[in-house]
This record gives C-alpha cells, sequence and structure tokens, in this order.
C-alpha cells in the first residue's frame, strides 16, 4: 500500500499522531499500521484512565508543555465526541516529616507550570475532601481527572478512518528501509511505501528507531505496574484520587488510589522490572528481552544506584502484605481482605547508554522519519499535544 505518511502504531500517540497530521493536512493519505489485531492493546489499554493535570514535571520539560496543552485538548476532544470524562481532582499527601520538602517543591512545579486553584491543605482538610485518608500535609489539585483512553483511541480510529485514511492490524514492522527516494517499510505481510514516516511503536520504540537510526543512544526499559481492586464494599473508603509524594529520583508516582471513569477502584501500581516487554505476568520471560535490559550499561547503573529500590518492589509485586502496608500509609483502614488482584500494565521506560532513566518525552529526527523514541506518563494525557508536535514535525520536512 502506498501512502503519503506512515504511522507505526495505534496506541494513543500514534493515532493521535495521524488525527493531527490529517487536521493540518487534510489532502495527503496517511496508513496507520499495527502489529496487533486492535487499537490501544499494550500501554494505552493497560493505563488506569487518569487526567494528569501537569504537576510533576520539570517547568518547560517537553512532558511539562505537552501536558498542559495536551490537557485541554483532550478536554475538548471528549465533550465533542461525548467521551465520557469526570474532572474530580486529586490530593497528594505527605505521611512522614521528610516527604515534606518535596510536597513543598512539588507544590511550587505546579505553580510554576500554571496549575490554578492547587492549594497546600493540613491534616483537617485532608479529611474534608478524603475522610479516610491520614497525612501530615497535602497538595489538592482539583485539575486532575479520569477518562477511558481505549475509548478515546477507538474515537481517534473512527474519526481517522470516516476522514478516508487506513488504520491497518496484524501489520508487524521488520524492516524499514528507503528506496529511489521513498521510504519502505515493510511487515509480515508485505511492503507500504510513503513519502514519510512517524513511528509511536511503544514498548518496541527503540527497535522500530533502530532500523534508521543505528546509533540510538537510548534503549526501552520495561517496568511492569500491578494493580488491585478495591472490592466493591469497600470502594467508599476513597472518594476520588489519592497519590503519595513521589520519590523524585524515579520517574514513577508511587502506589496510590484511583477511581475509575467506568466504575470501581484500583490500588497500585507498583514498578517492577520486566524480563519481557509485554509481560503482563510474574511469570513472564523473555530471553531477548532481559538480555537486552541487563547488557545495557544505562540500566547497569540504574541498578547499581538503586537496587535496594528495586528490591523493595519486588517484594511488594509478590507480598500482598507489603503491598497493603504501603497503601496503609495514605489509608490506614484498608487490609488484605479489601483487595483483589487485578491487572497490569508495562511502562516503555527509555535508559540512556550513559546512566538514567530519561525523564522526558524524546524524539529522533531524520530526514523524512520521526521516531517518538520516550513516551510514558503522561503521554496518554497529552496525546494529542504530542502528536500536533510531531505532525508540525513530519509536515515541515521537505
Amino acid at each position: 500500500m502506498e501512502a503519503d505518511i506512515i504511522v507505526v502504531g495505534a496506541g494513543i500517540v500514534g493515532l493521535a499522531t495521524a488525527y493531527q497530521i490529517m487536521k493540518k493536512s487534510p489532502d495527503i493519505k496517511i496508513v496507520v499500521i499495527e502489529k496487533e489485531s486492535d487499537v490501544s492493546q499494550h500501554q494505552t489499554g493497560h493505563n488506569s484512565g487518569v487526567i494528569h493535570s501537569g504537576l510533576y514535571y520539570t517547568p518547560g520539560s517537553l512532558k511539562a508543555r505537552n501536558c498542559l496543552e495536551g490537557y485541554k485538548l483532550l478536554i475538548d476532544f471528549a465533550k465533542a465526541e461525548n467521551i465520557p470524562f469526570d474532572i474530580c481532582g486529586k490530593i497528594v499527601v505527605a505521611t512522614l516529616p521528610e516527604e515534606l520538602p518535596r510536597l513543598q517543591n512539588l507544590f511550587e512545579r505546579g505553580v510554576a507550570n500554571g496549575l490554578t486553584g492547587i492549594r497546600m491543605i493540613g491534616p483537617d482538610e485532608i479529611k474534608q475532601y478524603e475522610p479516610h485518608c491520614t497525612g501530615l500535609r497535602g497538595i489538592h489539585v482539583p485539575q486532575t481527572g479520569i477518562i477511558d483512553y481505549h475509548v478515546v483511541s477507538r474515537k481517534l480510529k473512527e474519526k481517522i478512518e470516516a476522514a478516508g485514511h487506513r488504520v491497518l492490524f496484524n501489520e508487524k514492522v521488520t524492516d524499514i528501509r528507503r528506496v529511489n527516494g521513498k521510504i519502505e517499510v515493510e511487515t509480515n505481510n508485505g511492503v507500504h511505501t510513503s513519502r514519510k514516516l512517524v513511528t509511536c511503536a511503544g514498548l518496541h520504540s527503540d527497535r522500530v528507531a533502530k532500523l534508521t537510526s543505528k546509533q540510538l543512544p537510548l534503549r526501552i526499559v520495561p517496568f511492569r505496574g500491578e494493580y488491585f481492586k478495591v472490592k466493591a464494599s469497600r470502594q467508599g473508603l476513597v472518594k476520588n484520587l489519592i497519590y503519595p509524594v513521589p520519590d523524585p529520583a524515579f520517574p514513577f508516582l508511587g502506589v496510590h488510589f484511583t477511581r475509575m471513569i467506568e466504575g470501581g477502584l484500583e490500588a497500585g501500581p507498583n514498578a517492577v522490572l520486566a524480563f519481557r516487554r509485554e509481560g503482563y505476568s510474574k511469570s513472564s520471560f523473555n530471553l531477548r528481552d532481559t538480555w537486552e535490559t541487563f547488557t545495557w550499561p544505562g540500566f547497569q547503573r540504574v541498578a547499581v544506584k538503586y537496587w535496594r529500590m528495586g528490591l523493595g518492589e519486588f517484594y511488594r509485586s509478590f507480598s500482598k502484605k507489603a503491598f497493603v502496608k504501603a497503601l496503609q500509609r495514605l489509608l490506614p483502614e484498608i487490609c488484605e481482605d479489601d483487595l483483589e488482584v487485578g491487572g497490569a500494565g508495562v511502562r516503555a521506560q527509555a535508559s540512556a547508554r550513559d546512566g538514567g532513566l530519561v525523564d522526558d518525552f524524546y524524539f529522533v529526527e531524520e530526514a523524512g522519519i520521526v521516531h517518538v523514541c520516550n513516551a510514558p506518563s503522561p503521554a496518554a494525557t497529552a496525546s494529542l499535544a504530542i502528536g500536533k508536535a510531531v505532525a508540525e514535525k513530519i509536515l515541515n520536512q521537505s
């Protein structure tokens, strides 16, 4: 199949990118190719459904800018397409004295990012928002909301196809090459040709990018996040969303409580190293995936520095009691019997060769190609802004 632009990946970022390209340039032909049989089968489909406000991200970073813009675009899209959502607000709670400076820094970061209405609250006001939660101080964030990103993805697909473009499934990319001034994308089903290419391959974004960018300076390291469901009889313990103060050394937010747009209440996730990029269970293992993680110099440096924290996450993964103990810091009344095993997701977290986990969105541009190489949370919230930025990048190329 021939197209003007091929987009690899039908997660929410790939679909949002195709949608924004067609809005900016309605006359070009777009083909989205996806290796799975439906949209949003991995990161997007295993997302907790939070609409992030932009509280956590370094002011001026790609995450901050895209989250703030994407938030508005997402809300507008949901309203226009009658997609259910709820701007319910959340609280971030410090439960230990050593967390108070980090909570203050988080508040100042939110203000710097332009959040309005956020405010510091004391123990009594924490109880007003969440009667069963305890803490020393907190931040109330009224902008935070909940939505179903799989529903958003399906609507984006519908809009793309309604405009005359194609979304093709069961098409796994095996090679990308330049031939006679065009780009050929080979899949298990054949060859697709285009003038330009965007890749949004999520958990395999580094592998797809390396098909054209051989010296890619990062590698995807998969982290599994496991959830528990709170039993229906105990869901009244939480009104909306309750978060801990995150550890600034890691791009993870800690185990928290999230009310779901379709009903129900989740607790989690933890963040354990996954031994398979699409490994949603504790027993999931893939030799290639594991070898690539452990032989990557950047991950080795992270492992040496943070092995104690990593062991703690593994312990909570296998010990429900330990998982509940972490939750009880926020909600002392929660107990093991209140929780049932829930789902899990795998986060595609890029690690730089020289050490550390990449904390921001990361794009690689070549002639006629844009690779989205690192787009973890808040990418779902920011998807329409990311798509807009990528659309501008690819359409502005000659």
